[in-house]
């Protein structure tokens, strides 16, 4: 029984030029004998449906085998069948020297070189140059008469959870990757969703091109009162109705420790202050602390308060 090329990369008889060339990627992917080394039956099964995408995947070949003129081995069905000198059929088949599959088609009977060489054979023409992007990282091979080009290995993506002291102070921070232990620099001033690269140490490219990547993106955890905006650290500082009346010294924290403030007399909540040269130094540039002032009542009960309060006169502060 005549075998159905359609089925073979699994789409309908009514498939696009598209669905079947991204069908037939998909399998040429899969079964490509660069991710099946010594796997006979990944070999036959891409050779089959390279074979396959040789008919449906061309406009002209595909017509005449919908319309029962060629058969799935692109044969004539019709006067002339078993005569290779016509237009469009005969040809060959089969591994080349660096183990992928080729397929060469005659033209009015001229043979040719199917693995390149002389014959100028272009596997890419069938393939495209993006065919084989999946194999060994960021690009695949690109033939040109049967050479083939070195390709960058598959990079690594890693996540890394961080404190967010050592991510805006800069700090060196250990992972395992790909069974080894590395030393991960990170600059300060880092930030969540940033991502640092360490060249060369990715997957080995298959074909003797340099090694990928790895990729690590920072996932800093939230500080329970620093905040990071550009190079400044913000941070809302409490003080008592006394510390905003009077005024007075408070000890506030910063990024490389604590330090005195003084508290200007009648300050309100949403008032700033500003710690110059306490933020992030990077790049060459320094930032500064702001302190935004929130004014915080006593939760207890002050007679004493009350009485004062009280004795002081009332006082429009709204200007509506």
């Amino acid at each position: 029984m005549n075998k159905d090329l359609y089925a073979v990369l699994g789409v309908a008889k009514t498939a696009s030029e598209a669905e079947i060339k991204s069908a037939y990627r998909k399998l040429a992917r899969k079964y490509h004998p660069d991710l099946n080394k010594d796997n006979k039956e990944a070999a036959e099964k891409f050779k089959e449906v390279s074979a396959a995408y040789d008919i449906i995947g061309d406009k002209e070949k595909r017509q005449k085998y919908d319309n029962n003129e060629i058969d799935a081995d692109g044969r004539p069905t019709g006067f002339g069948a078993g005569f290779g000198g016509g237009e469009g059929f005969g040809g060959a088949q089969g591994f080349g020297n660096d183990g992928r599959f080729y397929t060469y088609t005659r033209r009015g009977g001229t043979q040719g070189n199917p693995f390149g060489g002389d014959g100028g054979f272009d596997f890419s023409s069938i393939f495209g140059d993006d065919i084989f992007s999946q194999f060994g990282g960021n690009g695949g091979q690109t033939f040109r008469g049967g050479t083939r080009r070195p390709r960058k290995g598959e990079d690594i993506a890693y996540n890394m959870p961080i404190d967010f002291l050592d991510a805006v102070r800069g700090s060196e921070q250990k992972v395992f990757i790909g069974g080894k232990t590395v030393n991960v620099k990170v600059p300060a001033g880092s930030t969540d969703g940033q991502t640092l690269r360490l060249k060369g140490l990715g997957q080995p490219s298959l074909n003797g091109g340099e090694n990928g990547d790895v990729l690590i993106t920072l996932k800093v955890r939230a500080h329970p009162y620093f905040k990071l905006e550009g190079n400044n650290i913000l941070i809302e500082l409490p003080i008592s109705l006394k510390e905003a009346v009077l005024g007075g010294k408070v000890t506030v924290p910063t990024i490389n420790g604590k330090v005195a403030v003084s508290i200007p007399p009648y300050s309100d909540s949403g008032n700033k202050l500003r710690l110059k040269g306490k933020g992030i130094k990077s790049k060459g540039v320094t930032g500064d602390e702001i302190i935004t002032l929130k004014v915080v009542t006593s939760a207890s009960k002050n007679p004493e308060l009350d009485k004062v309060l009280q004795s002081l006169p009332d006082v429009n502060v709204r200007s509506f």
